[in-house]
């Protein structure tokens, strides 16, 4: 192919299933590389195709250093390249294309900038014990990203096209994979509507883009408890609201009150709901508590699905395995502060946790309420169920116990 290479060392990182047709060619002209695709593909309209793929990769002094895993922060590093995808209300789905990491460039009155129309996901891609690299539950991020978009005014798409391009974007920049159990690869696909007017209705131009972070632990200290700040004077969502999306303004009201759990000595948020002071959420996690009920039986509860809470694929993992094993009582109920604090004083209360895609799973240690402590995690307490919950979850992640749930990006 004279006159014709690929930039550095970048045909070695290509996956095997990356569609050559559609990929740019760098060109050599004079020591520089320009680009061009090999073949054009056709605009998408109902959904975008992982077939019509165009590729750009970074030239060598676009590429950016790799942190130290010893020093990954949640969410502070970004990797060489993002994905794309533009959307309009004439053409439909434009061609996805993965390119080098850069800034968006946005108009003044675009619709996300002043009615937060978006939305966005969070998965991750675990390298496993076999150097294999691999998703979790995908499908289930797909599907919650779609619902979101239909209540979001914004577009929706074909799910498996875009778990295939999320494969292609992890495999391209597969070198950011961290080779460690304590670290992994964080995905954040995002949804903003682009269209350049004012006035509150329907944007018909909206653009999908794909953004990787190679992280560390969500908390520095680790699978250590937390205390929890419950404070029925604030509330996270509501009956007909949008609490089971996953869009940012759900998130952007609660940031002063986390400041004010901090400054109280509490790492997280215990979100309560109406008079009775029903348990919600934990900081941006489900919730659930293991407990011995009235009938002396061990219990698992977790709040419903009932439009308050975000229905999440770690909550929905953790369900599943807990009513696989048969063990105790597993219920999805409303439960209050006044049960949580009753448990506790009667000492049937064994443990709460949060679950959630950054953390896995996180232990309480202690919950601050209307100027009581009620203490959770007991002194001496042999391994928890959060504790069996997590290393099963990670098992599977990082390739230990095979599970139709994890799913390689080279499948």
């Amino acid at each position: 192919m004279a006159g014709v290479r690929t930039c550095a060392h970048f045909s070695s990182r290509l996956s095997p299933h990356t569609p050559l047709t559609r990929l740019r060619i760098f060109h050599s002209q004079g020591g520089r590389c320009s680009s061009s695709t090999t073949d054009a593909p056709t605009p998408a309209h109902a959904t975008f195709k992982a077939s019509d793929l165009q590729i750009d990769f970074c030239r060598p002094e676009q590429l950016r250093s790799k942190p130290p895993v010893k020093e990954l922060l949640f969410g502070k590093s970004f990797t060489d390249h993002m994905l794309k995808i533009y959307y309009t209300k004439d053409s439909g789905w434009g061609a996805p294309r993965i390119m080098p990491l850069q800034d968006l460039r946005l108009h003044p009155a675009a619709k996300v900038l002043h009615y937060s129309v978006e939305l966005f996901e969070g998965m991750k891609a675990f390298r496993g014990v076999d150097d294999e690299i691999r998703l979790f539950r995908p499908n289930m991020n797909m599907a919650r990203m779609n619902r979101t978009a239909a209540r979001s005014a914004l577009p929706t798409f074909n799910g498996e096209e875009l778990v295939a391009l999320l494969k292609k974007l992890v495999s391209v920049d597969q070198e950011w994979v961290p080779h460690t159990e304590s670290s992994s690869l964080y995905i954040r696909p995002t949804m903003i509507g682009t269209e350049p007017t004012l006035g509150v209705v329907r944007p018909a131009e909206a653009l999908l883009f794909v953004i990787l972070s190679p992280v560390g632990p969500y908390f520095a200290s680790g699978f250590k408890p937390v205390s929890l700040l419950a404070d029925p004077r604030y509330v996270r969502a509501w009956p007909g609201g949008v609490g089971m999306m996953k869009m940012g303004s759900n998130y952007g009201p609660t940031l002063e009150i986390q400041r004010q759990a901090e400054q109280q000595g509490c790492q997280q948020v215990l979100w309560l709901f109406g008079p009775e002071h029903r348990i919600t959420e934990v900081g941006a996690m489900n919730i659930m508590v293991f407990l011995v009920n009235d009938q002396g039986e061990k219990e698992l509860v977790t709040p419903p699905l009932d439009g308050l809470i975000l229905p999440g694929v770690t909550r929905d993992s953790l369900l599943t395995l807990a009513r696989s094993w048969g063990e105790f009582r597993v219920t999805e109920r409303d439960i209050t502060m006044g049960e949580v604090e009753q448990a506790s004083e009667e000492g049937r209360l064994i443990e709460m946790f949060g679950a959630g895609t950054a953390a896995v799973v996180t232990p309480v240690g202690e919950i601050h309420y209307q100027g009581r402590v009620i203490r959770v995690t007991k002194e001496g307490q042999k391994e928890s169920l959060a504790q069996r919950f997590y290393n099963t979850i990670t098992g599977i992640q990082y390739g230990k116990v095979k599970s139709d749930w994890a799913v390689s990006i080279d499948s």
